[in-house]
């Protein structure tokens, strides 16, 4: 691992705060929106990536705790931002739309490919999980080492609720975190559940009563691994990631070509336009 000059701190993220803890070796990451509900648009996902390459690359950073600002986590995915583009161009109907699937599977590989860089780092990444965890949330948090929430966190896989299959690594990951029965439950009901349900589950390690308890707890773990041989850690995630991203790759693969083809559908507009009057879709499978 060569040194680096340290760009994570450096660089004037948008949807993002970079800074060092006062732990030697720990590395604070706050998700800082710039959306409502520090919602993942175009910046984030732009961003997600370079932030956790950098972070991989900086010999200083032994360990990351990853957090959202505000009063929630993350409300999730962006869609009007990062699908909108593609409501009207994939018309119901035409008869030729290879080029604009083919440029749609592109965006998809790119948002999993962020999703990806925060389990390809090298440094153990911790999430401190609060408020909100929805959608893309989870997506990223099941990409994280180790996950702690507080007790006002609230949990949701709520693509199908959208008419969207998860297609950002949370259908794959989640596998090995909680098991296929609490896996399936949530991604095929899009229902939420409390800090309480994801500790009995396996999605959380530990539950805390407080913001400030949370981070506490965050640091502190953060700091006993960096304490540790930075090699042996790195080793050892990367002995832990083996067998288990080979799969993921496989199920992203997957479902990445399976939106890129279905993705585009009157319900998935219904979603959309029912998420801008505020109230529930009324789906017919078409």
């Amino acid at each position: 691992m060569g040194n680096t000059s340290g760009t994570a701190f450096t660089q004037p993220w948008t949807a993002f705060t970079v800074e060092q803890a006062p732990t030697p070796g720990v590395a604070v990451v706050h998700l800082t929106g710039p959306g409502r509900g520090n919602m993942m648009g175009l910046a984030f996902w732009a961003e997600l990536p370079q932030v956790f390459a950098a972070l991989d690359a900086d010999d200083s950073v032994r360990a990351v705790v990853l957090a959202g600002v505000g009063s929630t986590f993350s409300t999730g995915l962006d869609v009007q931002e990062v699908l909108g583009g593609w409501l009207g161009r994939l018309v119901s109907g035409a008869t030729a739309q290879a080029a604009q699937r083919t440029e749609l599977l592109g965006v998809i590989r790119s948002l999993q490919d962020g999703v990806t860089a925060v389990a390809r780092c090298r440094k153990p990444v911790i999430a401190a999980i609060h408020g909100w965890c929805i959608g893309g949330g989870v997506d990223l948090i099941s990409a994280a080492d180790v996950r702690l929430a507080c007790e006002d966190a609230t949990f949701s896989v709520r693509e199908t609720r959208l008419a969207i299959v998860a297609d950002v690594g949370s259908l794959q990951r989640l596998r090995g975190i909680i098991g296929e029965g609490a896996l399936r439950e949530l991604a095929l009901t899009g229902k939420d559940i409390t800090a309480a349900r994801a500790e009995k589950i396996g999605l959380v390690n530990d539950v805390y009563p407080d913001h400030e308890t949370l981070m506490a707890a965050a640091l502190e773990m953060a700091a006993e691994i960096a304490a540790n041989s930075p090699l042996a850690v790195a080793g050892t995630k990367a002995v832990l990631n083996e067998d288990r991203e080979e799969n993921v790759a496989r199920g992203l693969r997957h479902v990445a070509l399976w939106n890129a083809a279905f993705l585009h559908s009157e319900d998935l507009l219904e979603a959309v336009a029912a998420l801008g009057e505020r109230r529930p879709g009324v789906f017919h499978g078409k």
